[in-house]
């Protein structure tokens, strides 16, 4: 490419380089003044709120794991996130896999019925979620709650796999059912273990999305050693109102995100791959 053409590019590209440096600095910075606040006392946050935090005052996110309650609500979403991503990984797998792979009358009826979930707004199911649950005597329990995640996270997750399996070749399926494979192993042991990116990437979304859930856990989830790390930090907030510990609140903002920050950061490239790699179909 002539040296004039690639000097008209880069001309082009600064204004796009411009706003994505913007829309960085608006997402880091608030982001960094959080956490500068966090290791400061509260008399330093309302007196200086954008000083540096010096000395840092680390017994803030004590203060907020241990007297808040946070590390109870911290614990409790780990426990739910980790069952409940598993079990739509492995739930939305299989009805994937047979979408994707086998033809059968209706097979794109129960596609789009699984699809439909998608539009479906959650708002529009609390009152009869709330009834049938404590009918079913699984409200105020985190076994109910985890069948609630699960059940509204199939059809995004089924919606992402459903590409992951359709681009799998099927030379490879035909070879495993030639050795003597079964469908069950040939779906364990060869298909499911070839859509590992998928799965990565429908685990991803699934972590952010249930960690950071707030109202199905404030609605199904009454007694405070159940709660989860969002009720827990808004219940902080609400305490907030008649005590002055900002600090400890900061703190556990800071709390909240920090697992969410390390997964992406260990994912990124991954997800980053993956995202594209169910688009192509042999």
């Amino acid at each position: 490419m002539p040296m004039k053409n690639i000097d008209r590019l880069k001309k082009m590209d600064w204004p796009k380089h411009l706003i994505l440096m913007f829309w960085t600095a608006l997402i880091i910075l608030p982001t960094l003044w959080v956490v500068m606040n966090s290791l400061k006392t509260s008399g330093s946050i309302l007196t200086d709120p954008y000083a540096l935090p010096v000395p840092p005052h680390v017994e803030n996110y004590q203060n907020a794991w241990e007297d808040a309650g946070l590390g109870r609500g911290f614990l409790n979403s780990i426990y739910l996130t980790i069952l409940s991503v598993f079990f739509i990984v492995l739930f939305s797998a299989m009805p994937a896999y047979i979408l994707a792979r086998k033809v059968f009358t209706g097979r794109k009826f129960v596609y789009y019925f699984f699809i439909s979930g998608l539009m479906f707004p959650t708002f529009v199911a609390m009152v009869p979620l709330f009834l049938l649950m404590t009918k079913l005597n699984l409200l105020d329990n985190h076994f109910g709650l985890l069948l609630v995640y699960t059940a509204y996270s199939l059809p995004f997750t089924i919606f992402i796999l459903f590409a992951f399996f359709r681009s799998l070749p099927k030379s490879l399926e035909e070879a495993a059912l030639m050795d003597g494979a079964g469908p069950y192993r040939t779906f364990f042991s060869v298909m499911l273990p070839l859509a590992k990116p998928g799965l990565i990437s429908a685990a991803i979304f699934n972590v952010v999305g249930i960690w950071n859930e707030y109202v199905l856990a404030l609605i199904l989830i009454q007694s405070p050693e159940l709660k989860t790390l969002p009720v827990s930090v808004a219940n902080l907030m609400l305490v907030m109102q008649y005590k002055t510990d900002w600090g400890a609140l900061y703190a556990g903002l800071i709390m909240s995100i920090i697992p969410v920050i390390i997964i992406y950061l260990i994912f990124q490239k991954q997800l980053a791959s993956n995202t594209t790699a169910g688009a192509v179909k042999e």
